[in-house]
């Protein structure tokens, strides 16, 4: 028999592991011995796998075996995940370059283009993770869209809810106006611009004297519910316990005291909006303020 010189890895790898699969040696089973099981932080179905996958499972591949090599009845659940804001944009733009605008769409017809999607690239990252080796029972493949798995979803939220760790309140969101949705604090893409301060002069009540404050966004002095300064800056001290009135609106606001004013920053004094800047959100709390959506 001719033994090539040379070590093909398509050929061997693509060999061995069809014959590892077809022989169902990754499937496992409960019984007597101990368990060990991972379930794969399932990739999202937004195009292929990337060198941070690659690490990722390279990881859960050696605990796997491991887990084998000590006798356990080791379990590696596979499965990928909707990531449904960016996929979406994905599927809008697929759309977008067919001439179909997503407005066009039933909620249904989305639907059925966005699985169109999933099975396309989510059965890519599994055959992905085939080339890689990944010793994975196939036969437990999981979706995160899966209906046992939507509903699993919804239980946790709700037992989540009846056990108090769930709730409503009011939070600074990223709202996005292109996919008119909310996105996490993660898919956030911040960039540095040039701004302008801004100088705005509030009357003390009962006084003929004012605090001038510097603020980039003068826009929202309508939800202004305080003046913070830093409890250490000299200048502000004799403000204690008063209060100012906010300029156009005529509210009365306390003039408070807390670390987080950069006494360097403008004027050292800080206009308070609560609903509108993530910082003043804090602050509000430490300190019970009021939160003024001014755009209700």
């Amino acid at each position: 028999m001719d033994i090539s010189t040379k070590f093909s890895p398509a050929e061997i790898e693509s060999k061995w592991y069809k014959h590892w699969e077809d022989a169902g040696y990754f499937h496992s089973e409960p019984d007597e011995r101990e368990a060990f099981s991972i379930v794969i932080p399932p990739p999202n179905v937004t195009g292929v796998l990337h060198m941070g996958h690659m690490l990722n499972n390279t990881i859960q591949d050696i605990l796997i075996r491991k887990a084998r090599l000590d006798g356990k009845n080791a379990c590696w659940v596979p499965g990928t995940d909707h990531a449904s804001i960016a996929t979406e944009a994905k599927v809008v733009g697929l759309l977008r370059e067919q001439g179909i605008k997503k407005s066009d769409l039933s909620r249904d017809e989305f639907l059925e283009k966005a699985f169109e999607w999933k099975d396309k690239y989510g059965g890519i990252i599994l055959k992905q993770l085939r080339r890689l080796g990944a010793s994975c029972d196939w036969d437990r493949t999981a979706f995160t869209m899966d209906e046992s798995r939507s509903k699993a979803v919804l239980q946790a939220f709700v037992d989540l809810y009846n056990d108090g760790k769930l709730y409503r309140g009011l939070r600074m969101v990223n709202w996005d106006p292109e996919a008119k949705t909310v996105l996490s604090n993660e898919e956030v893409i911040y960039k540095e611009e040039h701004g302008r301060l801004y100088r705005v002069r509030y009357q003390i009540k009962d006084s003929d004297e004012y605090v001038t404050i510097a603020t980039t966004r003068p826009e929202t002095i309508m939800g202004d519910t305080a003046i913070a300064v830093h409890p250490e800056d000299p200048r502000y001290a004799r403000l204690k316990g008063k209060c100012a009135i906010v300029p156009m609106v005529g509210r009365e606001i306390p003039i408070i005291f807390d670390d987080y004013v950069d006494i360097e920053f403008g004027t050292g004094a800080l206009k308070v909006t609560p609903a509108h800047d993530v910082n003043d959100h804090e602050i509000g709390k430490r300190h019970d303020l009021k939160s003024v959506d001014i755009f209700q």
